[in-house]
């Protein structure tokens, strides 16, 4: 069976059956864009801006002495997150929606790492109360309309004291990029990406800042960290017009959150 057809029935979605619930109709086009854009995901993410000289930066800023630590990545995509913890002696479990994602993940980090398919809206059952330093989620948790259970889940999953590293779309870009009139709301927006071929529609959400923080601070965590971040010197290099555009506007937001 093809495996977007199988994945398409596992959520309750085929060609035939009339779509009760629009978050699941919005999870498999999440899917559909992913794995119609693993190949081309995985042979840019060692250097694409955005991701190598901005997002990553700055994000493992906030992962301190991974060495010896308990990592989850999760929403692994390729594995280059993984890829770079593990050689810092990390030790890391990786699950993505994507099965195309996670097997880039295995073949580029050669079966060191524990990585596997997994929906971010289901339970962790796989990983014991407790039992990890880290959880990091690097540009996720937009496909996930309510963050509620999710962040239960990492909270359950973490040590007293562990982290949660996040880095999401910053909502005021959001609210500027998708021209929103409903600064307040949680909606459902979509865009055609350029850089992986042929346009690929990506759905997502878009929330206010205040939804991006409260699921944290109602769920276990206290704010320890906030970046808005900026480009490196080697952005400047690879695309000069939007590393002006980002050291005036920041696109991302990168939050550290502490298990209370």
């Amino acid at each position: 069976m093809n495996i977007l057809k199988h994945i398409k029935t596992t959520l309750g979605l085929t060609a035939r059956k009339k779509v009760k619930r629009s978050n699941s109709e919005v999870k498999y086009k999440i899917l559909e864009a992913y794995e119609k854009m693993a190949e081309s995901y995985n042979d840019q993410i060692d250097y694409k801006p955005h991701n190598a000289h901005y997002d990553r930066p700055n994000t493992l800023s906030l992962i301190e002495n991974p060495s010896g630590k308990k990592i989850v990545d999760a929403a692994c995509g390729p594995g280059k997150y993984a890829e770079i913890l593990l050689k810092q002696g990390a030790e890391i479990i990786g699950m993505d929606l994507s099965p195309k994602m996670i097997a880039f993940a295995k073949e580029r980090n050669a079966n060191r790492g524990d990585f596997f398919v997994h929906d971010l809206t289901q339970p962790l059952d796989m990983i014991p109360d407790n039992s990890q330093d880290i959880v990091l989620c690097a540009l996720a948790l937009h496909y996930i309309e309510d963050w509620t259970a999710t962040i239960q889940e990492f909270n359950r999953v973490l040590k007293q004291h562990g982290h949660l590293v996040i880095s999401i779309e910053h909502p005021f870009f959001e609210y500027e990029n998708f021209k929103s009139e409903l600064y307040f709301e949680v909606e459902h927006v979509k865009i055609n990406w350029n850089g992986f071929g042929k346009p690929i529609e990506v759905n997502s959400y878009r929330r206010p800042l205040f939804e991006c923080i409260k699921p944290l601070t109602k769920n276990g965590f206290w704010i320890d960290k906030i970046i808005e971040p900026l480009p490196t010197d080697a952005f400047k290099k690879a695309d000069p017009r939007r590393y002006n555009e980002l050291i005036q506007f920041p696109s991302f937001l990168c939050i550290r959150g502490v298990k209370k």
